[in-house]
């Protein structure tokens, strides 16, 4: 297997590759390709690069840059394509929306087109969704695969329209394609401005902790290596043209999350009773803020699917998680510092600017 992997330097990404290359049954090839914007960093894989020479190469490309990521697939001559990259923050959707038009859409475009015309070559393209196309769930009910979309977001509506698009090349072209559809991952190598780093970040620093709305959000939340471990199954047993819906079991609501996170680093490094709200726990420092606009109420998963027809189950318990995420991000305090800064960030970019 020539294993293309789109956005590999990403969160998700960096933990599916690590996840494939440490497999023994995995002996293929795997091309990483990253634009390397602000979430990308490839100093997530450094050592994979040493520890797996031959078996790994790293190209910085644009999937909207569709000569050249051509002329990527014929010099590996790719065979299967995971397809992670994207602009993925909701907040920064809003702000500003034509990154996402761009990369989730017309990127995606580019890499099925590129597909269709190296068909016979090709056996398997799997793209990777969010429960986010859907839209936002009552306080009953749950996400099935054939749950009509009503994106809310920017972003939402981008990746149902990549959704759409895959789909349609199936059925068109009979591209060997499928998809999944993914509850709120979390894990290590998660960019700090997402949900759980940034408080687990935060409450190491002693700052306060900012919770949108009344903070009765409700998310399904779902550990980084078991999701690498459902992308797995798919490619390797996934029936062409089908989706999976892929979720932790684990529905919680945003401030009980975040409770959980500051009761976890309370219990490992101690408390702080003079400098907090209320003087008893890091839960002192949390602070409602003014909820950001179309923010869905509540996304679950039924992954009865994937379980019954491909075996697969997610393994990690969300106590278990949060703490080995939260011993990761304070064992990786220079990674973390080195993602947060500007400076860092634009001389990644300069390091691994394509000739």
């Amino acid at each position: 297997m020539n294993l293309l992997v789109t956005g590999g330097c990403g969160f998700i990404g960096t933990n599916f590759i690590r996840y494939l290359l440490n497999k023994s049954d995995f002996t293929g090839q795997i091309i990483n390709v990253d634009q390397l914007t602000y979430a990308g960093n490839p100093e997530n894989l450094a050592d994979i690069e040493k520890k797996f020479p031959g078996r790994y190469a790293f190209v910085q490309a644009d999937i909207c840059d569709s000569d050249k990521m051509a002329e990527i697939f014929d010099d590996h001559d790719v065979d299967t394509v995971c397809h992670f990259a994207a602009e993925s923050h909701v907040d920064r959707s809003i702000v500003s929306p034509d990154d996402f038009i761009k990369t989730n859409i017309i990127g995606t475009f580019n890499l099925l087109e590129i597909s269709r015309n190296r068909k016979n070559r090709l056996a398997r393209f799997h793209h990777i969704s969010t429960d986010e196309v859907y839209g936002s769930l009552g306080k009953d009910g749950y996400f099935i695969e054939s749950t009509p979309y009503q994106p809310s977001s920017p972003y939402s509506a981008s990746k149902a329209s990549s959704d759409h698009l895959v789909r349609a090349y199936h059925t068109t072209y009979n591209l060997p394609v499928t998809l999944s559809n993914c509850s709120n991952n979390y894990g290590p190598y998660q960019f700090p401005e997402k949900l759980i780093p940034l408080m687990i970040l935060n409450a190491l620093e002693e700052k306060p902790l900012p919770v949108y709305g009344d903070g009765k959000n409700i998310r399904d939340w779902l550990y980084v290596d078991d999701h690498c471990s459902a992308i797995w199954k798919i490619i390797q047993h996934g029936k062409n043209g089908e989706t999976y819906n892929v979720g932790g079991d684990c529905e919680l609501e945003n401030i009980k999350l975040v409770e959980m996170i500051c009761d976890a680093i309370d219990s490992k490094i101690g408390k702080n009773p003079d400098k907090w709200r209320n003087g008893e726990s890091r839960k002192g420092l949390i602070k409602f803020v003014k909820d950001r606009p179309g923010h869905d109420q509540r996304y679950a998963i039924d992954a009865t699917k994937i379980k019954t027809e491909l075996g697969w189950t997610p393994k990690t318990p969300v106590e278990t998680g949060i703490a080995a995420t939260i011993n990761w991000y304070m064992e990786n305090e220079n990674w973390v510092n080195r993602v947060k800064s500007g400076a860092y960030r634009e001389w990644m970019q300069r390091q691994y600017q394509s000739d």
